[in-house]
């Protein structure tokens, strides 16, 4: 009897140990669950917050944008303009037109939307004759041309249609693409792959450059419409 009574005290001494131990590690379980699942909420907390501070850093460089001009295609009234808008922001397409050149109402068209579109970048536009030092200074030949100024240092130009498909009926994004190439916006396509090579025709309203001379100097006018 007394065996048997030792046996089942062992038993239930062990079983108590056991379920001490199980205990514990319930205990253990459920304290590492509270602590990942703190640790998860802090994770959460700080994503929220990078979150909300990329937000508010967003929202403040678009308002400096706004107050500099961005966001919409604008023209000035001189050369003395240019130097002051080329200096203020980081990125600037500046159009060189004439008002007999149809072609630049064609431009028109197109940058009016990008202003829209990418209020990184200034969209600009200066009348030639308004503008004959700083022609010559950019060696600006071919009317329309746009130049592509970044960080106050012309850096690129894109000189009547050559670069867009060779046609008039080039698209919003071809001209974007073409101004992605050098960056002077954000292109969020693929440059290596040019929208108007998808196109089945180009070319075809392509004609030959005709002398057009303002002020005594000679611009080639990408136009036929003179």
């Amino acid at each position: 009897m007394e065996a048997n009574a030792s046996v089942d005290m062992f038993s239930k001494v062990l079983e108590n140990q056991l379920l001490q131990t199980t205990k514990l590690v319930e205990e253990h379980l459920d304290s590492e669950i509270q602590k990942l699942d703190q640790m998860d909420e802090e994770e959460l907390e700080r994503l929220k917050e990078k979150r909300l501070e990329a937000l508010r850093k967003s929202q403040q460089q678009k308002q400096e944008w706004l107050s500099k001009g961005h966001g919409e295609y604008r023209e000035i009234p001189s050369e003395r303009d240019f130097f002051q808008e080329v200096k203020e922001s980081k990125k600037v397409v500046c159009h060189f037109y004439s008002d007999s050149t149809f072609r630049c109402k064609i431009l028109d068209r197109h940058l009016v939307i990008l202003s829209k579109k990418h209020l990184e970048t200034k969209f600009l536009k200066l009348n030639v004759e308004k503008a004959p030092f700083l022609c010559e200074r950019l060696r600006i030949k071919v009317i329309p041309t746009l130049a592509l100024v970044k960080d106050g240092k012309t850096q690129d130009y894109v000189v009547g249609f050559t670069d867009l498909g060779n046609t008039d009926d080039f698209t919003t994004e071809t001209l974007e693409w073409r101004l992605g190439c050098s960056d002077i916006l954000s292109y969020s396509g693929n440059l290596m792959e040019p929208p108007f090579q998808s196109q089945k025709k180009f070319g075809t309203n392509f004609t030959k450059l005709e002398k057009k001379t303002i002020r005594g100097k000679k611009y080639d006018s990408d136009s036929d419409d003179d």
